[in-house]
């Protein structure tokens, strides 16, 4: 029978209909021992959230997420809210003995997570960080690739994250969506929302960076308050981030991020350059794996195109038939299966949040590189 697991969602926005939809679905599509259950969902805005648990079946409402964390009817916790709240909340969640998945960034600063880390390792909860994009079937088959050993010697790994939604001096900071444009709020730009993104990846799949040499930009210095038009603020987060790394491994890495990339809405992708093959994907195309192996016969030899949608790639089986595909809910619905698997295995399902302070510690390094202009050391953690 199943083990039911009611949840406390905190938060209703982007991340939240993200996470509902994977709560609704995820036992539908695979066979789990634990089932997920709509418990509460939670926000300052009573009539928002109202309407918002309706339309995802959530049975009940809450303003006050203290209240929730202390509901004895409340096996998990689920923040989606804003980066300033995670810190706060998870201390508090740990504390009270609940499982604990956080969005990312998991904190404002390295301090912030390793704080939240030691507190849930010291409670013994289970917790985890959403960062889904290692759960497109693609990106986990590279790093299938990766493990099976077919790169050889990696020499090269550079990333990308590009959007354009805030090129517009008229774009206000503040409320539901635009808190990512203030930094008290945020805590960073594009570094924190964005390349933490390419990071987590690059770091699950080429292991370790250990130091970084990083600039930022800040385009527009001043906009609006959503909630006071006629009033403006001093813009503090980075519009634009680029930096080179070193890998423990001896690769080199190259990374940017921006909103400000005309005609990019959501690109996100890496390539990989090996002794023996390399690698590529783009999220823009996300069911294609590319693949390059300097093995084959020289006369066969260029990119081949995996359309990642067979039984035998990461998730597919439990998903479409072979030659159709899922898109960008289903990464967070297999990220979910995987993390119920982990309660019933007992083996953790990643990242946790030990497993996300090598990003923490890595956007903390391009972020102070930026600030003095030079190499930093990234923190080992």
């Amino acid at each position: 029978m199943a083990k039911t697991l009611n949840v406390a969602m905190i938060g209703y926005g982007f991340m939240g209909r993200a996470h509902s939809n994977a709560y609704r679905q995820v036992s539908q599509f695979f066979d789990l021992k634990y089932l997920p259950v709509l418990k509460v969902a939670c926000a300052r805005d009573p009539e928002k959230i109202q309407k918002f648990a309706e339309n995802w079946g959530w049975e009940s409402t809450e303003t006050d997420w203290r209240k929730v964390v202390e509901r004895k009817d409340v096996d998990a916790i689920d923040i989606g809210s804003p980066n300033n709240t995670h810190r706060e909340i998870a201390l508090a969640a740990a504390a009270a003995g609940k499982t604990i998945l956080c969005e990312k960034p998991l904190a404002m600063n390295l301090a912030e997570a390793s704080e939240m880390t030691e507190a849930v390792e010291r409670a013994g909860v289970a917790n985890f960080v959403w960062f889904n994009y290692r759960r497109v079937p693609a990106i986990t088959l590279a790093k299938q690739i990766v493990d099976e050993g077919r790169l050889g010697r990696v020499f090269h790994y550079r990333a990308y994250y590009l959007q354009d939604w805030t090129i517009s001096p008229d774009l206000p900071q503040g409320g539901q969506t635009l808190w990512r444009l203030d930094k008290d709020v945020a805590g960073s730009g594009v570094t924190g929302d964005l390349i933490s993104h390419a990071v987590d990846t690059a770091i699950w799949l080429n292991g370790p960076v250990t130091k970084v040499v990083g600039d930022v930009e800040t385009f527009i210095k001043e906009r609006p308050l959503q909630d006071a038009p006629d009033e403006k603020k001093a813009v503090e987060i980075d519009d634009a981030c680029q930096f080179l790394c070193r890998f423990a491994n001896g690769s080199l890495g190259l990374f940017e991020s921006t909103r400000y990339a005309r005609g990019r809405k959501n690109k996100n992708g890496f390539e990989i350059n090996g002794e023996h093959a390399s690698i590529a994907f783009d999220l823009e195309d996300p069911h294609r794996l590319l693949f390059f192996d300097h093995n084959d016969p020289s006369h066969l030899q260029g990119w081949r195109s995996i359309h990642v949608t067979g039984f035998e790639h990461p998730y597919m089986k439990n998903w479409w038939v072979p030659g159709t595909t899922i898109g960008y809910e289903h990464t967070f619905i297999n990220s979910l299966a995987d993390f119920l698997k982990g309660l019933e295995t007992g083996t953790p399902a990643g990242p946790t949040f030990r497993d996300a302070l090598p990003t923490q510690a890595v956007c903390d390094a391009v972020l102070d590189s930026a600030e003095v202009g030079q190499w930093q050391m990234v923190v080992p953690v």
